[in-house]
């Protein structure tokens, strides 16, 4: 089959179908300035909803991301010299057709390179020009190096994270890097990009991990407000501190997980694990918690891990088992869900969310190609020195 037959397939399904393939995003133009974390993940998210990302990696003779390189995925990438002028005006060409433009290095890095947002959005009015950094474009902390734990902890969202008597624990670097970062980069180029719809108008997207941090702390400052969390670190609903609320070792040195916060799923868990069930308001009075937590883990010491989920997965006691990164993919829920990808023997996060008529397609690892192709591809006549 060729891939006009194919193309012309696909064609037929959508109309007869109204189901369009490839994402919701497809025909959204994005390039992208290479980097670490946030940045690359916000491209990811994009490429993986069907936008046209084109990663520029600035580094001169560099290779073109390995296949390995996970973040990388579903989209170009050209290697360019910004410290020649000829490679600044190849991405300002590509700039010029894009929609979208995301760079994550620290403020000014960019228009000293000669690409920053005053410069490619005279050139292209109606770009979308997304920046993530960790302290934001401005503010005393903003030219000081940093990193997900430096963001996080300045943010108030690192100090209650923890067990009671014990330092904070960084929460990997999800808070700031990812949700904090990335995805929030990515919520506010969409945003953008809705409004430039209806104006005609670019702008400028300042996402700074800071603030998402932050942001991400809402439900826990309402709690506070609310006076539902008042102690300190371990010792809340939600940091370890309740016996409903917490992560138990099974007799195998295994763990598992218990969110069961409303008395009528609490009740359900003790019946099924042999205690005596708790009304709400014992289950509520905080001088019962540390007891019920070592009575807890003393009987979920009896049993292994998997005899704990033949015993509790499926029903209402608000349990699911700690799976390591290697068992994750395998287990029956999230095989079911397809919620990871194999591609070439490396095991991924599949896309999400998902839609029911505009689905993402599995995307491929990153390819390599040149500024020149990529301009024909956009509907653009490269010059020779794009080629």
């Amino acid at each position: 089959m060729t891939e006009e037959q194919t193309t012309e397939e696909q064609a037929t399904e959508e109309q007869t179908t109204g189901t369009l393939t490839g994402g919701p995003l497809r025909g959204v133009r994005v390039v992208e300035l290479a980097g670490q974390g946030p940045g690359p993940f916000a491209a990811m998210l994009l490429a993986d909803m069907g936008a046209d990302v084109v990663s520029v990696d600035r580094s001169p003779g560099a290779q073109a991301e390995p296949a390995s390189a996970l973040l990388a995925r579903g989209r170009r990438t050209v290697t360019v010299d910004l410290k020649d002028p000829a490679g600044v005006a190849a991405v300002l060409a590509l700039t010029d057709a894009a929609d979208v433009f995301i760079e994550g290095y620290r403020p000014g890095v960019a228009e000293r390179l000669g690409v920053g947002p005053e410069v490619c959005l005279a050139r292209n009015p109606r770009l979308v020009y997304g920046r993530v950094t960790g302290w934001g474009q401005e503010g005393p902390y903003a030219r000081a190096a940093g990193h997900d734990i430096n963001y996080i902890a300045l943010a108030g969202a690192l100090d209650p994270i923890g067990r009671e008597g014990q330092a904070p624990v960084p929460p990997l670097n999800l808070v700031g890097d990812f949700g904090g970062g990335g995805m929030l980069l990515g919520f506010g180029v969409m945003c953008a990009l809705f409004e430039t719809r209806a104006s005609g108008l670019g702008q400028v997207v300042d996402a700074a991990m800071v603030d998402g941090a932050a942001l991400m702390m809402m439900m826990t400052h309402e709690m506070r407000a609310s006076g539902t969390w008042d102690g300190p670190r371990g010792t809340n609903t939600l940091d370890t501190g309740a016996p409903f609320y917490n992560v138990y070792e099974t007799a195998d040195g295994r763990h598992i997980a218990v969110g069961a916060i409303e008395n009528n799923f609490y009740r359900i868990l003790l019946e099924l694990i042999g205690i005596d069930p708790v009304d709400a308001a014992t289950q509520w009075d905080k001088s019962g918690w540390r007891p019920m937590k070592a009575r807890l883990a003393d009987v979920f010491r009896t049993r292994t891990r998997d005899e704990w989920c033949a015993l509790l997965e499926h029903t209402d006691a608000c349990f699911a088992p700690v799976l390591s990164m290697d068992e994750a993919p395998s287990h029956p829920h999230i095989a079911h869900r397809g919620t990871f990808t194999d591609r070439g023997g490396a095991v991924r996060p599949a896309p999400a969310p998902r839609f029911s008529r505009t689905p993402a397609s599995t995307p491929p690892g990153p390819v390599a190609t040149s500024v020149g192709e990529v301009l024909a591809t956009w509907g653009v006549a490269p010059t020779t020195s794009q080629a």
